[in-house]
């Protein structure tokens, strides 16, 4: 008979596990037969010692089994979704659903919530009044059908065994191990059942996986394992040394959102959510259409943003909530900006309380960083360069020991660096 403690004693050793021990082990923990703390060990010696590919693919189609899929065939529209692998500030998500919403196609974006020191899709928008995370997969499809667009957290039925494992992840210090990110995500995206998926992989001071060569693996692991499993998967390697955008944290990233979504918005994150709405829409059979800058441009997005947001209960029009308290931290010395460590920046905003320690913790909505200079900009000794979002003071001396050292100026304007780096697909 199989144990959990022999399943965590061979991965500790090294062993390859079968395919019977990785699936008793999933199903009886998911079904609550497993201590957290033994799905705690194996986690952290799968973070040491690795998953191979054959591992890896009973690992992910086990996750998927542990429920069901979502059926999207009624929806009538081609279904592709996006994936990011978490950055700070990042909220494409925000706006890429509606904009390839506007384009034709149908949008299933499962998304999740703040992981370490990344913000999540889920905690931004619940700073939005009324609007509520939760569906039935009878609403997903609905809503799919009806306006080409959804956000929302996976389904209570839709690989849970990967729910509890994201939740542990965070609060185990597992979360840059490349088999673990791969599964979590593609279990995911496979069991919501989209035809087409596009990643967004980042590497960088502020995301999971520091180096571009470890994002590229991150990147052609998970592309395998869709078309595996018939899901037609391209990734794009994106840059994560700043952070993406100016705002922080989960009511600041849905006001700048909502700013791109009006024609405006930061240059950096209109490119990358351009990019991945134009893979996208290639990935649906809808690439001959119209450029999806030039809709993002026009504002022709908002409307689906709106109508999306009202139809999970959001008051669209509503005032966002705002700190109470509001901190300056001022550039060194004069010169060129020359780094802003996106990481830092991202662990400020978690410790200012807009991210989460344990896994039942809630999350400020109010509480951020917003970045007044980005690298490569002119900066005066002094210049304010970064807004601390302020709703707990007690918080406050953290964030600022954090951000120590974070912001780096130079006599020159640093080398410009490309925000997309590669894409990688098996085609």
């Amino acid at each position: 008979m199989t144990t959990a403690p022999e399943v965590i004693r061979a991965k500790r050793d090294g062993l390859v596990l079968s395919e019977e021990q990785i699936r008793w082990f999933l199903g009886s923990y998911t079904r609550g037969e497993v201590a957290e703390e033994q799905a705690s060990a194996l986690l952290m010696a799968i973070f040491f010692r690795g998953l191979d590919a054959q591992e890896l693919a009973v690992w992910t189609a086990a996750m998927i089994a542990s429920g069901e899929r979502l059926d999207l065939a009624g929806v009538g529209r081609p279904t592709v979704d996006k994936h990011s692998t978490g950055g700070v500030g990042d909220k494409v998500s925000l706006v890429l659903v509606p904009l390839v919403a506007a384009c034709g196609a149908a949008v299933p974006q499962l998304s999740g919530r703040g992981l370490g020191h990344t913000g999540g899709t889920l905690d931004k928008l619940e700073s939005i009044v009324g609007w509520r995370a939760r569906l039935s997969n009878a609403e997903v499809v609905a809503q799919l059908r009806d306006l080409g667009g959804v956000i929302c957290a996976a389904g209570e039925g839709l690989a849970p065994a990967d729910r509890k494992l994201y939740a542990l992840r965070d609060v185990t210090s597992t979360v840059e191990s490349i088999p673990l990110i791969a599964s979590s995500i593609m279990s995911k995206k496979i069991a919501e059942g989209t035809e087409s998926l596009v990643l967004d992989v980042k590497f960088g001071s502020g995301a999971f996986l520091a180096e571009p060569d470890r994002g590229r693996e991150l990147a052609r692991t998970m592309v395998g394992l869709g078309e595996a499993h018939g899901v037609r998967a391209t990734a794009l390697l994106s840059d994560m040394g700043q952070p993406l955008g100016r705002a922080v944290g989960n009511a600041l990233e849905v006001a700048e959102a909502v700013e791109c979504l009006a024609g405006g918005g930061p240059d950096d994150l209109v490119e990358l959510t351009v990019a991945l709405a134009r893979e996208m829409l290639v990935l649906a059979g809808l690439g001959a259409g119209p450029d999806p800058a030039d809709l993002l441009r026009g504002g022709v997005a908002m409307d689906a943003w709106r109508a999306i947001i009202a139809a999970q209960g959001g008051a669209p029009d509503a005032a966002l909530p705002r700190a109470e308290e509001v901190e300056v931290v001022a550039a060194p010395a004069a010169g060129y900006l020359a780094r802003l460590d996106a990481r830092a920046v991202g662990v400020a905003s978690w410790r200012l309380g807009a991210g989460r320690s344990r896994k039942e913790d809630p999350v400020s909505a109010t509480a951020g960083v917003r970045c007044l200079a980005k690298e490569g900009d002119r900066v005066a000794a002094g210049q304010p360069v970064l807004e601390l979002h302020i709703d707990d003071p007690a918080r406050l001396a953290d964030a600022l020991a954090t951000l120590d050292g974070a912001i780096e100026v130079g006599d020159e304007p640093p080398p410009a660096r490309p925000l997309v780096l590669e894409r990688i697909s098996t085609g």
